[in-house]
């Protein structure tokens, strides 16, 4: 049995969850989200949890079931809180700012670069070189956080570009401190 699969979802007081045949949706104060459960897996509700079963042992079910409860923890965590992702940019003259519904990145490009801000998200610039990212989806907010660092991920040698904030990036030595 899978080892996430089995493991069953605390659902707090203030989320509601709704299981109608092959559809689930839960609801939040953050929001609602849905999802379509895939054929030969199934969820139910025990007192305040949740717990994913699967109706056959093959491989394809084996691997959904791991995924489902994953994707319908993300969904409860996500009604009662946000998700948020953080990128910082690093450059000179490297800046960042929301203009309508709109990111427009300056990162060394001869134009600038924009970005609809997708609407279940909320995308805000803090400070010129930092991006925060929101919402109640995870994995939204992760493929546009990705999309945004996609456009100039930080080079080896100077370090240069769009990152996480937190993230390492090793550098490079460069070609005149490798002779020795």
């Amino acid at each position: 049995m899978s080892k996430i699969g089995r493991k069953p979802i605390k659902l707090d007081k203030d989320i509601k969850v709704e299981i109608k045949s092959s559809l689930i949706s839960v609801e939040g104060p953050k929001g609602k989200l849905g999802y379509r459960i895939p054929d030969g897996i199934s969820i139910r509700k025990d007192g305040d949890q949740l717990i994913v079963e699967r109706t056959a042992d093959t491989k394809q079910l084996r691997a959904f079931h791991g995924l489902v409860r994953a994707l319908v923890s993300n969904m409860v965590e996500g009604a009662g809180k946000e998700f948020t992702k953080e990128l910082e940019i690093v450059g000179v003259g490297y800046k960042a700012q929301i203009k309508g519904g709109t990111l427009v990145l300056n990162v060394g490009f001869s134009h600038l670069v924009e970005i609809p801000v997708w609407k279940e998200l909320k995308v805000s610039c803090p400070a010129l070189t930092r991006i925060v990212i929101s919402g109640i989806d995870k994995q939204k907010v992760g493929e546009f956080s990705a999309r945004i660092r996609r456009i100039m991920p930080p080079e080896p040698y100077k370090g240069k570009g769009i990152r996480y904030a937190g993230e390492q990036v090793r550098k490079k030595l460069g070609k005149a401190m490798t002779k020795g």
